[in-house]
């Protein structure tokens, strides 16, 4: 996926978090697309998506747990 993709995906899915939901999203979204995620740079993704870039901290762990964790 190119990194415009990412980023609109990643927007859609973070500001349509509900309340209390947000960072929960967010690793979901790591996880999901960790392998499309991979080579990116993650502020950039954030920043595109108009997402405060700290965010990158909770996409890149998401990223991490991807190995780990089967989605329902």
């Amino acid at each position: 996926m190119k990194a415009q993709e990412l980023s609109a995906e990643y927007g859609r899915r973070y500001h349509g978090a509900t309340d209390g939901a947000t960072v929960v999203t967010i690793d979901l979204v790591g996880i999901e697309y960790a392998d499309a995620l991979q080579g990116h740079n993650l502020k950039e993704i954030c920043a595109g998506a108009d997402v405060p870039t700290s965010y990158g901290t909770e996409i890149r762990k998401g990223m991490r747990l991807a190995e780990f964790v089967n989605l329902k």
